[in-house]
Formats: C-alpha cells, structure tokens, sequence
C-alpha cells in the first residue's frame, strides 16, 4: 500500500474544526511563486497548479522510469497548499484576490533531493511539453503555529480566523506574521469535485 501523508500525519493534515496549537517541522516542497487572483480562468495560479502536478507525478512515477531516486517507496502524492499575503495587509484581505501574491506547493517525500527535484523539472518539461522552469525546490520551518480545519467556502474563512484570534487570546498567544511566516492553506478537498459547502481546509497561522 503507499504511504499517504494524510493519514501518517494526522496532526499536520486532518485537525479538528476548532483551534489547536501545533509545531511544524521544516518541509520540503515543489514551489511556484506568483500574483493574482487564484480564480481567474487560465490565470497565473492556474499555469502554476499545472508545473507542480506536472513534477509531483514525475517523481511519484519515477520508479516506472531509468532514473532511480535513493530511498524511494510509492507513496500518494500529498494535498495542493498555498502560502498568502498582501503587501501592507495583516493576514488576508479575502476582498481583494487580484492583490494576493502567493507560493503555491506540494510537499515531498524527504528522500527527494535537490538533484532528484532539477531531474523532475527537467523530465516534466520535455514529457509535458510545459515549461517548469518556474518551480524551485523550496524548505519551509514553520514552528509554532496555530491551525483548524475550516468547512466552507474560502470566502468564509474569516470565520475560522475570528476563532483561531480569539483562541490566542485566551490562551496568551499572538500571530507572528512576517514575510518569511504566512496565512497557510492546505486543500484536503477537490474542489472540482465537491460543493463549495463541503470543502475542507486546513487554515495555518504563524504564532508566538
């Protein structure tokens, strides 16, 4: 059976509707950086989402191919998640999409390295004809953050965030937002599959 990050680790992808406090530990990631609104049909994060899955599945079937990665075991390829912010705004502004800038990424296996990664974007782009020239292998320490599962549409996520906010404060925390620590979505739904009032995302926020 192949290893699947979401129920491996339950801490990190499936936590309860309601806030909790979680240390993350340094991650590798397929990183696309760009602006713009998520939604806009053919748009920049939609290009974005093709590089990553592009590569994701490149290394996920590299076992079929002559380049052979140390250490590799199948495995499923881990959930899309999104870093976001806007200059000059605190968190998310959810009004204004066009002004999101955001690095769109999908987690790999530690036994992928940065070697094992250049072959991936170099495979992806020759097989798929698409230039993955974008992606960069990126790591990530989050630390300490607080985090819930948020049911809905994005557009309701300022629900979500209202209770992590208040969870802080009766608990002695506060958000620690900066340009390296972001507003973390991870995507545990597909959204091309599920009502909007069904999907299911994890809503992550840096703290102290």
């Amino acid at each position: 059976m192949s290893f699947d990050f979401k129920k491996e680790f339950k801490e990190y992808y499936l936590p309860k509707n309601k806030p909790e406090i979680v240390t993350i530990p340094p991650m590798n990631y397929i990183a696309v950086r760009g602006k713009g609104d998520p939604n806009q049909k053919g748009g920049e994060y939609q290009q974005a989402l093709g590089v990553l899955y592009a590569i994701a599945y490149t290394l996920k079937m590299s076992y079929k191919s002559d380049y052979k990665i140390e250490g590799f075991f199948e495995y499923v390829v881990p959930p899309l998640e999104g870093f976001w912010w806007q200059e000059h705004v605190k968190g998310v502004g959810y009004s204004d999409k066009s002004s999101f800038c955001w690095i769109s990424v999908i987690r790999l296996p530690d036994f992928v390295t940065k070697k094992d990664f250049e072959w991936a974007v170099l495979t992806a782009t020759n097989k798929k004809k698409l230039d993955c020239s974008r992606a960069e292998f990126l790591t990530i320490d989050e630390g300490l953050c607080v985090q819930m599962m948020h049911l809905g549409a994005f557009d309701e996520e300022p629900k979500s965030v209202a209770l992590m906010d208040a969870f802080l404060q009766e608990n002695g925390y506060e958000n620690d937002f900066s340009d390296e620590r972001l507003h973390h979505e991870i995507y545990m739904s597909d959204a091309r599959k599920v009502p909007p009032e069904k999907w299911k995302t994890v809503i992550r926020h840096p703290i102290k």
